[in-house]
C-alpha cells in the first residue's frame, strides 16, 4: 500500500479545495490498478466528488449554508459562531471517498474532481490521508 499525508491550508473562510493532482500523482506513482482512499482525519471537514471551476464548487458550499446556517442554533457552542454545523457537515459531506485505479489512473469521470470541502474557519490547516492499495497493473 502506498501512503501519503499532505496538508491543506483552507485559511479563515469556507472552502472547496481541489484535491485531484495530489491523488493523481500517487495513483501514476503506483503505475497498476486499485482503489484511492482519500480521508480527512477530522471532525469538522469532508471529501465530496464534484465538478469544480463551472460554479458548482460555490454551488455547494451555498447549499451548505441554506442547510447548515450559521447561527445560534447548536448546541455544540465553542469556537466561533455557528461552529456547531461544521460538527454536522461530516453526516452528509462524510470525511472519505473511495476512487479506482485503473493503470496508474484515477477513475474518475469527465467533470469530476476530488475536493476538501471545510466550513470550519476556526481551523486553517487541514491534514489529507491518501492511501492507495493495489494490486497488479
Amino acid at each position: 500500500m502506498l501512503t501519503k499525508t499532505i496538508e491543506v491550508t483552507t485559511g479563515e473562510r469556507e472552502v472547496v479545495h481541489e484535491l485531484t493532482n495530489e491523488c493523481a500523482a500517487l495513483a501514476r506513482e503506483h503505475g497498476g490498478d486499485g482503489i484511492l482512499q482519500v480521508f480527512v482525519p477530522h471532525a469538522t471537514a469532508g471529501v465530496a466528488i464534484l465538478e469544480t471551476g463551472a460554479g458548482s464548487d460555490d454551488d455547494l458550499l451555498a447549499a451548505l449554508g441554506d442547510l447548515l446556517p450559521t447561527d445560534d442554533r447548536w448546541v455544540h457552542r465553542h469556537g466561533s459562531r455557528g461552529h456547531g454545523r461544521s460538527h454536522v457537515l461530516p453526516a452528509l459531506i462524510p470525511p472519505y471517498a473511495t476512487v479506482p485505479v485503473l493503470a496508474g489512473r484515477l477513475a474518475l469521470g469527465t467533470w469530476q474532481s476530488i475536493c476538501l470541502v471545510d466550513l470550519n474557519v476556526d481551523n486553517p490547516v487541514r491534514t489529507v490521508r491518501l492511501s492507495l492499495l493495489g494490486g497488479g497493473g
